[in-house]
């Protein structure tokens, strides 16, 4: 009896009486006060490019519902608006989102793109990753061009299944979609949007998500104007090591050449990092995938040839080169391409990098929870609470899962694209494959735009299979150039870099002020 008095008090910690109240079938009908907390708005200002631009932040849920009309979920988002348009209903509405999946979204916020952002610290600046962290304005906000819509993903941040809702009703590929195309519907109507220029912005997964919300949305009569994909990754065999598939290999090894030029592997090392990666890329798509296509037949002098070019380019000797068969994976590349100072890069930022803990090991354990993670985890979730509750005056109770390891083990990865030749599903994440999804959008929304920005220093969607995808949309002629790829000197969080930061948002905010004409 007492360990269940235990229990029921850390449940009432964990969840409030209304939210107890609403997960009940029975209280479905309750009134919407009691299902979430009414959306707090508050005034601030920020300075871009000589000007001031005064803006309403709203932080609030949206409650999303079934076909009875049953509460499922209450979504958590938070709007940056600029006060003063002439014709509100005309500016420029972006929706964004991180990826995982499981991932909130006060990373694209507080992280880069938002009116405020956190002071990242810089590779090896250890110090700074310990408390306290700042919070500063952002000159190079998106506020610029497009109001913002920041959302959290159901079962992340303050977003949360309420009333008849089930997880299987939002943690997967279509369910995702769908859960996010019933949220900028409802955002529409609950603020007379319908008519602005209207973009989506995902991150990670989020381009994923983007890929299949873009679709949902055309397929609803809700047109957009353009889609901003940061960190790309719609066909994920391009980027998975599994036996039998060559490709990734081929892909990665430009991001694996840009990670050694950064470290200073390279010697001599190329002046031009941009003209240096093409060169690679070349290589990559030619001689290299002839190598790998060969397989077991590639003679032994050709073999050799390549390990050359592949050492020369990327630092690690020819002779590990020749032991792999020309074949390094991503935790073998990532220990070893700062030689043998017993370090690894960062995965999501090569430019980071941690001791190894198992230096025995023949590739890495799971000891380290990375390096790009211990150096921003600690300043995200500290700095977003405290900038919710005491800058946007929101309160709750709830914990703000910045990431949940419960979303993404119950994930849906079946999933049937279009264009597809049978109704197979496709079951697990290696085999997903969402770029027929954004192909399909863009033919049914001919005037849609697609942006896509990446990172040199991004091991975890590497560049190169970005392009890849978006080369092999098969798009008609004439929608081609509406597809454009950007390049930047950051990881797979492309803001983490101040010095690139700047001219990123400059391609997006020109991307969406063109688009929206």
């Amino acid at each position: 009896m007492r360990r269940l008095a235990t229990c029921l008090a850390a449940l009432a910690l964990l969840f409030p009486l209304p939210l107890l109240a609403a997960s009940h079938p029975s209280r479905a009908r309750l009134p919407l006060s009691a299902l979430y907390p009414h959306a707090v708005t508050t005034v601030h200002s920020v300075r871009v490019d000589g000007r001031t631009i005064r803006y309403d932040a709203t932080a609030g849920t949206i409650l999303l519902r079934d076909r009875k009309g049953a509460p499922t979920a209450r979504m958590f988002y938070i709007a940056y608006t600029e006060r003063g348009v002439p014709h509100p209903s005309h500016r420029p509405l972006t929706f964004a989102y991180n990826g995982g999946p499981g991932f909130a979204s006060a990373l694209v916020d507080i992280g880069g793109f938002g009116p405020r952002r956190i002071v990242w610290p810089a590779p090896g600046e250890t110090r700074a990753y310990a408390p306290p962290y700042r919070l500063v304005p952002n000159p190079a906000t998106l506020l610029a061009s497009t109001d913002l819509v920041f959302v959290d993903a159901v079962g992340t941040g303050y977003s949360r299944i309420v009333g008849a809702g089930k997880p299987a009703m939002f943690y997967g590929v279509n369910a995702d979609g769908r859960a996010f195309a019933q949220f900028v519907i409802r955002y529409l109507t609950k603020t007379e949007r319908w008519n602005s220029p209207k973009f989506l912005l995902g991150e990670s997964y989020g381009t994923t998500r983007s890929a299949v919300l873009g679709n949902d949305l055309v397929d609803d009569g809700v047109y957009l104007n353009g889609i901003v994909l940061c960190s790309t990754v719609l066909n994920f065999p391009t980027i998975n090591f599994a036996p039998g598939n060559e490709l990734p290999y081929e892909l990665y090894l430009p991001s694996y050449a840009a990670v050694a030029w950064y470290h200073h592997r390279l010697h001599p090392r190329p002046k031009n990092l941009a003209d240096f990666v093409r060169r690679v890329e070349a290589f990559a798509e030619g001689p290299y995938a002839r190598a790998l296509f060969a397989g077991d037949t590639l003679p032994r002098a050709t073999a050799v040839r390549v390990a050359a070019v592949l050492a020369h380019d990327t630092g690690i000797a020819p002779r590990i080169w020749l032991k792999a068969h020309l074949r390094l994976t991503l935790p073998v590349f990532m220990r070893r391409v700062l030689g043998r100072r017993e370090r690894q890069t960062g995965r999501y930022d090569a430019r980071f990098s941690l001791p190894i803990l198992q230096p025995m090991l023949g590739i890495p354990g799971g000891s380290n929870q990375g390096a790009t993670t211990s150096a921003i985890w600690g300043a995200l979730t500290s700095t977003f609470v405290t900038y919710v509750r005491r800058d946007l005056h929101y309160r709750t109770d709830l914990l703000y899962r910045q990431d949940s390891n419960r979303v993404f083990r119950a994930w849906n990865w079946s999933y049937v694209p279009p264009l597809h030749e049978t109704d197979e599903d496709v079951g697990t994440l290696a085999d997903v494959n969402v770029a027929p999804a954004l192909t399909r959008a863009m033919v049914n929304d001919p005037a849609l735009r697609v942006l896509s920005e990446n990172g040199y220093f991004d091991l975890a969607t590497p560049f190169f299979a970005t392009v890849y995808t978006l080369h092999h949309l098969r798009l008609p002629r004439a929608l081609r150039s509406h597809v454009v790829i950007q390049y930047n000197r950051s990881g797979h969080m492309l803001y983490l870099n101040p010095a690139a930061l700047p001219p990123l948002v400059e391609h997006i905010n020109t991307f969406i002020t063109e688009a929206s004409r």
